[in-house]
Parts: structure tokens; sequence; C-alpha cells
């Protein structure tokens, strides 16, 4: 017999089904057992009474969490939870668990073990429908966002994640032995995004992990995570970058709230909002001024600390209306070698940050293509020549001008879930002190 999903079971009230799934609560009332099983589309009732001895003793030695295959006929029942139940015919256990779960799976939130043993039980922890769902939505985003891409004559690549020099700075580097040499995990692809201008893709995107050294123990922060990467030709300055992404993210938004934009309301209270275009946009100079008026201290200087990132959104959030805000043309200082300077001010680049409800989801920026300009900022970033000069053989041979964003899809989840930390939305958490499951 053919596997039957439990979301499917109303459309078969009357006949004999098979399920396959987890006993996430077993009920002992004497001669009858209650069952509820759990797959990936729901839950189910299914009761079994003494009349049946073998699938009754099964039964019996059932532990919560056990994976198993049930046949029995599915009916109406106006007490089960969903107004149907499957009445059991056979019980065949497919791996009993161990009694003593170290997590509970049915729980409160409220009541959730702490989030570091979670981390520990992690596959347990995402037995939940409502973590399931995290994933789902993942899903679903990434999907709308490679639609957009790809109906947008957009190319994917897929670059090397082992490099011989670093992508943005010498700090945040996992150096790893590669034979006789030393080379180092990437920080993101943003080197070879560029490779594919100077190639002449013109437009390309990619989705990939990318590794970061960094010693934070922060809500926002880890160790190694996936990256949205977008890069694309003939620009005319950052702003088109800027109106790329709200497009992108308006895709995004509006297939997640399609699909399920209910069940996130359901479970975790959060209304999808579809991103009105264009998106509120601030230079940083013009965000420090009202940091300042609102009393906000400037603890990072010419940075944005998370604080003042929390400030500026809800600032937006009452005047506009709006959860998204770009900050816009940062100081040279705090940005990449490769960006792009403004002609009016070589102190400010032509570089941006897209805010989502109080929290940096994004970094771009035009790129400097030009291969002495580029040349000059690399050696004022302090840093030696020669270990870019296979990157700057990129604008030796033409590269038109040129730039692109990355979105980080952790940090959107988190704000779309309205969690608190982006190890909810990954799948297996890496930072400083975590290197397991």
């Amino acid at each position: 017999m053919e596997r039957t999903h439990i979301k499917k079971l109303k459309e078969k009230i009357g006949q004999e089904v098979a399920i396959f799934g987890w006993a996430q609560t077993i009920r002992d009332q004497g001669s009858i057992k209650f069952l509820v099983m759990r797959d990936i589309t729901g839950t189910i009732q299914a009761v079994i009474s003494k009349d049946n001895k073998e699938a009754f003793d099964i039964a019996e030695k059932l532990t919560t969490e056990s994976v198993v295959k049930i046949v029995g006929a599915v009916k109406e029942e106006k007490q089960a939870p969903d107004g149907i139940e499957i009445k059991i015919k056979e019980i065949k256990v497919l791996s009993l668990a161990d009694v003593g779960l170290p997590i509970q799976v049915v729980e409160k939130s409220s009541n959730e073990a702490e989030q570091q043993i979670r981390l520990d039980w992690r596959w347990i922890d995402l037995r939940k429908p409502e973590k399931v769902l995290i994933f789902k939505v993942w899903t679903e985003m990434e999907q709308a966002f490679r639609n957009y891409c790809i109906s947008n004559n957009y190319i994917e690549i897929h670059s090397p994640k082992t490099l011989i020099t670093s992508t943005e700075s010498g700090s945040e580097l996992f150096e790893v032995k590669y034979f006789d040499k030393k080379a180092y995990l990437a920080q993101s692809p943003q080197l070879y995004k560029q490779m594919a201008m100077a190639a002449g893709f013109e437009k390309v995107f990619e989705v990939g992990p990318v590794f970061r050294a960094n010693p934070s123990f922060t809500s926002r922060h880890d160790t190694e995570f996936t990256m949205y990467d977008v890069e694309l030709s003939f620009i005319n300055s950052h702003q088109q970058l800027m109106a790329e992404e709200e497009k992108m993210m308006g895709a995004m938004f509006s297939a997640i709230k399609e699909k399920y934009g209910e069940e996130i309301k359901k479970d975790y209270e959060q209304e999808i909002i579809i991103p009105k275009i264009p998106f509120p946009k601030l230079t940083l100079r013009e965000a420090k001024e009202i940091l300042k008026k609102l009393n906000v201290p400037s603890e990072r200087g010419e940075d944005l600390s998370p604080e003042e990132e929390k400030a500026i959104s809800q600032y937006i959030k009452e005047k506009e209306g709006h959860d998204f805000v770009f900050i816009h043309e940062w100081p040279a200082s705090v940005r990449a070698f490769y960006s792009m300077r403004l002609e009016s001010d070589p102190t400010l680049t032509k570089s941006f940050d897209l805010l989502y409800n109080g929290l940096e989801v994004t970094s771009g920026a035009q790129r400097e293509h030009r291969y002495e300009i580029l040349k000059k900022q690399i050696e004022e970033k302090g840093f030696k020549i020669e270990p870019f000069e296979s990157y700057l053989n990129f604008f030796k041979y033409g590269c038109p001008p040129h730039g692109g964003f990355a979105p980080g899809p952790t940090r959107i989840l988190m704000k779309i879930f309205g969690l608190t930390n982006v190890r909810e939305v990954t799948y297996l958490y890496r930072g400083v002190n975590r290197l397991t499951p």
C-alpha cells in the first residue's frame, strides 16, 4: 500500500491508508490507546483498542518519538482535533526511540529548553512543526530569489571557497593547509563576482557559504553562513543597485506571504508585509544627524552601532510606515578597498546597507573598475599589492562599470519570524565555541 501524507487524509475518509511518521504523543486509557502521529505535513490522531491484540501489544511497548508505520481506516470523529482519526489495523515499528528524550518535542515555546541544549540536540529540536516552518519559508524565499534572478537574465556561478588571499581584509580569516601552501576560506565570493563582470557575464548571482573568523558571541553573528550574492554590469551608480534590490525583496516577500503568510501569523504572530517601492533612503550623514536629534549615542563614529540601526529603523517606521531603509554614502574608512568613491567627495563611497526592522541585512556598492585607481585604493588600505595581482588582472584588459550586493538570508528570516537570534533560523549553527553536531 502506498503512503498517504497526513494532510491528504481528509480526502480518504472511509478508506484504508498507510501513514508513516513519528509517534508524537501516546495516551493510555486502559483498553484504548491514542497515538498522535506526525509527519512533515501535519498531525493526526490514531486509536487502537485491545480487540486488536497484535497491534495493541506493539503499541504497549511503543515510546514517544518512535518512527512507525500505521495501517488503518480513516473515519470522521467530531471529538478528534481535526474531525477525523485513524482506526489502527496494524502498527510496524521502523525505529524505536530510547526512553527519556533529551529535549521535548511537544512543549510551549515559553518552556523550551535552553538554547545551547537545544543546539546540542538540534535534530530533535527541528522536529517541532514551527521549526520546520522556518526552513519551508527559507526554501520558498530562496526559490523566489532564484526565480527573480533567472527571469531577469542573471547567470548563476559557483565560486571557489578556498582562496590564496583575503577578500576584504587580513582579519576574520580561517587559515587552512592546502598541500604545501597556505590558503583561506572565502569571506565572500566578491572577487570572483567581479571576475565574472570582466568575463562579460554582465549579471550573476550565487547562493553559497561564507566563512568569517569573527570572535563574536552576538545574536547576529556566526562563523559560517549562507549568502545571496548579486553583481551586475553597466550601472550608472549605486542608486541603480538599490532599485534592483527593492524589486528583488518585493518578489521574495510576495512569495513568502502567498504560500506561508497564514502559518507564520498562526505560529509566530508575525504579519508578512510586502514592502512598498521605493524604499526610504538616507545618507549616513543624514542618519547620524537624525540620531543626534534623537539623543542616540554615536559609539562607532563613522559606522552604525546595533542601537543606532534599531533607532533609525524605528524612526523610519514611525515617519514613513516602512520596515526597510537604505543607508548609503558610507565613508571610505569603513568600507572595502574596492568600493568606488564619490566624485564630489572622495572620502565617501558609492555604497549602502539595507536595514530591515532594525537590523542590517545587506551590504552593497558600486565597485571601482579602473585598474590604476583600484591599485591605489588597495595601497591606501595598507595592503601589499602582490597578493592582489591575480585579482588586479581582472581589470587590466577591459572591465565594465559594475556593482552588487549580498542579502543575508538568516538575518532576513530572523526578522520575518520575530526571533532574536540567527541560531534559531540556522540549520546547524557554527560559532566560536560550536563545531557540533
